[in-house]
């Protein structure tokens, strides 16, 4: 393919500018940490909230699950942690 200094140029300047994305997804995956979840629920109590979310939405079943959970840690003394 034939190309004049301002075909170069712009193809330059596309190769600069890809290579600009692969290093800004270098350093966003390099950068990525796991994901482990605050509490692991068991399979029969995961398959009861997808199903109760179902049947009364995301919004009550997560509100009443962190009633319970702020219940439940009221009980324990958490004063002397950080």
């Amino acid at each position: 393919m034939k190309a004049n200094e301002n075909d170069h140029h712009k193809y330059s300047e596309a190769i600069d500018k890809i290579q600009e994305g692969n290093n800004a997804m270098i350093e966003l995956f390099n950068e990525l940490e796991d994901d482990d979840p605050l509490i692991r629920f068991g399979d029969d109590v995961m398959e009861n909230i997808e199903k109760a979310k179902k049947k009364f939405g995301d919004d009550v079943v997560d509100e009443k699950i962190n009633t319970v959970v702020r219940e439940m840690l009221s009980w324990l003394d958490l004063n002397d942690v950080e």
